[in-house]
Order: C-alpha cells, then structure tokens, then sequence
C-alpha cells in the first residue's frame, strides 16, 4: 500500500516551500501546536489558496466556494454541532449512504473518522477556505439563528444552569436541552475566538444590549440583543466566573477556563455597574495560541539585528516600552522563545501568567497574598537564574531590584509604561533609581505600538496626492506625490480593509556614549537626539517605511505615531 503524502512534501513538489522551510514549521509545531498548514501560512511562506490548489491537483479534493452552496438546515440539525466547531467541518450534501463534507483540513483522517461513527455514514470530503468555514459555522450556529429560534421561551429563569469548573463549549450534539442563555453565551465566546478578538464587552444601553468585540485592536459590533435578556445574560457569565450574581452595585472580577476547538482559553471577567446595567468585559487569553518567533514581530532588517544583538547578551537590563495593549508582553515571550535553552535557568514572574513556555518556569504575582513583583524578583534572585523577565517594572522597588539584578551578571526584560524608547531612562530616574545604576545595567529599549495589516486579499495601491494631515505627516512638498496602499475590504476581512496586526518599533542600543548622557544630568535631554544621530529610526519613521512597502496604512501610522519628534 502506497504511504499517503504529507501537506509539506506535496507543496515542496510544487515549488512552493523548501526544506528548510518546512523544518522551520515543523519545529514552530513541535512547540506550540497547531496544523502545519495554519503555521506555513503564519510564517508567509504560503497562501491559503495555495494549499488548497495543490490538495485540489495532487489529491483530487475537488474546491468548493460556499458561498454559492446551498447548506440545507435538515442535514445541519442532524449533524453534531461539536465536530462543526472542532474540526471546522459543514455537511453540504447526502446521496443515500454517502455524506459529502466541506472541511478545512481534509487530510485530517480522526475528524473523518468521527464523522463516520457520529453519523454511520461513509464521508466524501471537499475543502474550503478555513476563512469561508469560520464565517459560514458563526452564520448558520449564530446568535442570530438562537435569538430567533429562542427568544420567545424565555430567559429569565435559565441563568443557574451548568455548574462553575473548566467549561467545554459546543461539546454536545447541536440541539441538546441547554437553557437559551446558556447557547447565546457559549455562542458569543465561539465567536469572539473565531474571529481572533482579544475582549468581548457586554454593555446595557437604554432599550438593547450591545455585544462588541474587539479584534485587531478595533472594537466592532457583534449584534444587538433585547434589554429583557440582560439580567440572565449578566448571570450566567458570573456563574461561570464564580463571582456573586447577587451582587449588582461594585464591581467584580473573575475567571473562566475554558475547552474551546480543541484550545484551552482563560476568560478575564470584570464586571462595572452602569446607568442601564452591569457592563462585562470578557479578556481572552488563548494559552494555545502559537509563541510568535521574532521573525513575525515585523521587524525591519536592521532593527531586527539590533534586536536579536541585545537579546542575546549574557547580562543587563532589555526593557520594552509602550502604551497598554501594544504588544510588549508578546514581544517579551518571542523574544524568551528565541534565548531559550537547556543551558540556561529562565525564570518569569508575571500578572498573569497569559501563554505558558515549555522549560522556562513561570510564576505568577498575588497581591492579595502579599507577593508581588518586588518580593517575587527577590525569591528569584535565590534560584539561581540566568535570565529574568519582569512582567512589568511599576514602582521603585521593582526597578532597583532589576537594575542590581542586571549588574550582577543576569540578563533581565521587562517592559515599562513610556512614550518613547529615551523616556524609559528618565522614567526608571523618576522611579528612583540612581543614574548611575540606570547607565550601568541598560543595554538596549524597545518603543512599539501596534498597527493594523492590510488584508492581502483586497490590498491596492493609490496616490497620495491631496496636501491634508497625511501629506504633511510623510513630509512630502507641495505638489508631490507618493504611491501607497489600502485594502478595498472584502469577505476574508470583514469588510474592514485590515487582517492581524503587526508593531512599528524604535530601537536603542546602550554605547558609552549614551551611558555617560545618562549619568550628566546636564545632558540627559540630549539623549533622543544622539540616539536619532546615531542612525536609530523613529517609531513614525519605521511605521512610515512599512507604509510604503503596503503592510499597514498610512493612517494607522498616523492613529498611534502623530507625534513631534523635533
């Protein structure tokens, strides 16, 4: 019996990926998981429509577009909803005892096995895009399609349903007897991890309910529910949270875990008494979710030295610096992931732990308990440690900590709250941290903010020609004019022109120069503009040449970088 061909030999006999190339995704799903498709095309190695081309040539799975195919609701009710959602699998058709599948992943033999014993039917499989399947399985098992079949038995009375514990959604057949909340909120968490949204707010209008998501950064509209579901909608979350469903007038907070698409999520529940109600916010932490590798930062070349220059020191403080939600903790973990070693005791404390690391030993602060950054950077001084990562550097104490730590022969990241890579020096002086400590045991600052990415599906160039904010931003004289990119917007992303997100960076690295402007007082206010002499590039100026080379927008630079430099 002939051996069935791997995804990665197939796409390497089509001259689409090398060796190296698929040992690179091999390694990235050795650590992280995933399907080796999903990863190749993380890494840019390949496009959706390529795989699916090559499964179509070499294997004869015939491509079908669902968005011309009829999916009858009979053969959708008969087919269990938790192999829709874990394989990502649609029964679009039945000839007597032959069920044909549409599937993302029709190489993958123990969904089709599953399916056989679900239904005692023989499988016929067609590949979708994974995009067509997420859009078409939140459609047809949607809020909308529970808001109409449900509203009408009410809600008030179903909020206690399901015990607190470790939730595992849409693991029964579609159709079995759960509480009309219980679908809707399962529902809306399925979708909010469909979509990639890193929180789901729940907020109490006049006469609706609004269900928001916030993917790439941008809060948008899930739906509009009525203001009489509110109540049990609000209760039913703090059950799963184990917070007090009694308790309406302050705020609470929570944790759910729980077994999604085979993903373990952790849910971050806050709840905050409104005019119109209890407003919830929901923040997803996928701990399954791939550890990106410092290739998929976005770095330019030379930054991406420079990066790697310093994160590769044996000793010294590496801080990464930004607003709230601009990636610093993820470029942290990448680079973690990148050092990582069986020589070398790394050991992390953070609030919350949000990914776990394979041989890299992670704790977690506990205020109540009285352990926080400061005692837990001591307790790890006592471990013998190579490295050290800092969730964040937010008092005095924590810094002192980290500068002695790191001009005693350990390399320690962290990040800080700053506008800029420069403002982190002044910042940690501020802290109370003695200059000549801040100059002794920095050896590089990272500044970022995230932008969104052109969808690569409706991207199309165009001329900036008009002399508004945009033409003064890229300093461009009067009458000239620039080719840029934008995406039209399409199916793949919403409609919104942007898929995923990527940072724009500025990058110090620490010279003895640099040290003794830290240490002058009289000089200090000097050290932007010897970093910005010495070649480094600005996070406008990064975030302009990404604009350029069409991977975000020019406005997206603009939203997080409309600053002056001078």
């Amino acid at each position: 019996m002939a051996r069935k061909k791997q995804l990665g030999e197939m796409l390497k006999e089509s001259n689409l990926i090398s060796e190296e190339q698929i040992q690179e995704a091999l390694r990235t799903q050795k650590r992280s998981g995933g399907r080796l498709g999903q990863i190749l095309i993380s890494l840019g190695y390949v496009t959706e429509q390529d795989i699916l081309n090559v499964l179509e040539f070499q294997l004869g799975i015939e491509q079908v577009d669902l968005n011309s195919t009829r999916i009858s609701n009979d053969l959708l009710k008969f087919f269990p909803e938790n192999i829709i959602r874990q394989y990502k699998v649609l029964p679009i058709g039945k000839d007597g005892s032959t069920l044909k599948v549409a599937m993302a992943d029709p190489l993958n033999v123990f969904a089709i096995d599953d399916i056989k014993v679900a239904t005692g039917l023989e499988v016929q499989t067609v590949v979708a895009s994974e995009q067509d399947m997420d859009e078409h399985i939140d459609r047809l098992l949607g809020v909308e399609e529970i808001m109409n079949e449900e509203f009408h038995t009410g809600f008030e009375d179903d909020a206690d349903v399901s015990s607190p514990g470790i939730f595992n959604l849409g693991q029964g057949p579609q159709g079995a007897a759960e509480a009309p909340v219980v679908k809707l909120v399962n529902t809306i968490i399925n979708q909010a991890v469909n979509k990639k949204a890193s929180d789901i707010h729940i907020e109490a209008r006049e006469k609706k309910v609004t269900i928001r998501l916030r993917v790439d950064g941008i809060l948008r509209d899930l739906m509009k529910v009525p203001k009489q579901i509110h109540p049990s909608l609000v209760s039913r979350v703090k059950i799963m949270a184990q917070m007090d469903i009694a308790e309406k007038r302050l705020p609470q907070d929570g944790r759910i875990q729980i077994n999604i698409q085979e993903k373990s999520i952790d849910l971050r529940i806050s709840t905050l008494p409104t005019v119109f109600g209890e407003k919830v916010v929901m923040r997803i932490l996928d701990k399954s979710q791939a550890l990106l590798e410092v290739e998929q930062l976005g770095f330019l070349p030379d930054n991406k030295k420079r990066f790697e220059d310093i994160i590769r020191s044996s000793y010294g403080i590496f801080l990464v610096t930004g607003p709230t939600g601009s990636g610093k903790t993820t470029t942290l973990y990448a680079a973690l992931n990148t050092i990582s070693s069986p020589e070398k005791n790394i050991i992390t404390i953070e609030d919350p732990v949000e990914y776990v690391i394979n041989d890299i030993n992670q704790t977690q602060v506990n205020t109540k308990s009285g352990y926080t950054f400061a005692t837990g950077l001591r307790a790890i001084l006592r471990q013998d440690p190579d490295v050290i990562m800092v969730g964040e550097i937010r008092d005095g104490e924590t810094a002192s900590i980290a500068a002695r730590a790191a001009t005693t022969g350990h390399m320690v990241l962290s990040t800080l709250h700053t506008n800029d890579a420069a403002g982190a020096v002044a910042r940690l002086i501020d802290m109370g941290v003695e200059p000549y400590l801040v100059s002794s045991s920095i050896i590089g600052i990272v500044a970022q903010r995230l932008v969104r990415r052109i969808c690569p599906r409706c991207i199309t160039p165009y001329q900036l020609s008009d002399e508004g904010p945009a033409h003064a931003f890229l300093g461009l004289a009067a009458g000239e004019t620039m080719e840029l990119f934008k995406g039209k917007g399409c199916g793949y992303c919403d409609n919104t022109g942007f898929k995923g997100r990527l940072a724009i960076h500025e990058i110090i690295t620490i010279n003895q120069k640099l040290r003794g402007l830290i240490v002058d007082p009289k000089s200090r206010d000097k050290l932007k503009a010897e970093v910005m002499a010495m070649g480094m590039k600005s996070l406008r100026m990064d975030g302009i040449e990404k604009a350029r080379q069409g991977i975000t927008t020019i406005g997206e630079v603009m939203r997080v970088a409309y600053v002056d430099e001078d």
